[in-house]
């Protein structure tokens, strides 16, 4: 029963959309172009296509909501039932006290960093003295030796 409805359902879909694009639009319909002589005016045309296009659309409807239903009575249930859960979202569990304490130091490693006023040892009262600028070398650095040969005068 549920393959033929769903044969009928899938035919239907076809033909709705062979109707739709069949009908006269603003700017011309796949099949309707051309003059307006026949046996059909135009406006006629237009009118049974109309109709055709209701009868099919509802047609279609029909088909879904009983392919719905059937799938419905099949499964006997809703998904959240299926896998075994509830429809009323449970509260979380609320963490033992426990398991909100830090945990325990490795080896000599401080609980929490030292605090900024204590890290800090106090200034001195007296400033430092001043580094002693080195004294200059007592030997001066030698001269550069003066090149042995002038250098050639350029050529025009």
């Amino acid at each position: 029963m549920e393959n033929v409805i769903l044969t009928i359902h899938l035919i239907l879909a076809l033909l709705l959309i062979g109707v739709v694009l069949l009908q006269r639009s603003e700017g011309g319909g796949l099949g309707m172009g051309g003059g307006g002589g026949g046996a059909i005016s135009a406006r006629g045309a237009a009118n049974a296509l109309t109709k055709l296009t209701w009868i099919f659309a509802a047609g279609f409807i029909v088909t879904s909501l009983t392919l719905t239903i059937l799938a419905a009575r099949d499964v006997g249930g809703s998904v959240t039932e299926q896998i075994g859960g509830s429809l009323v979202p449970q509260a979380p569990a609320v963490p033992a006290a426990s398991d909100l304490t830090l945990p325990a130091p490795a080896g000599d490693a401080p609980l929490a960093p030292p605090r900024p006023e204590a890290a800090t040892p106090a200034a001195p009262a007296t400033p430092a003295p001043a580094p002693a600028t080195p004294a200059a070398p007592a030997t001066p650095a030698p001269a550069a030796p003066a090149p042995a040969t002038p250098a050639p005068a350029p050529s025009n």
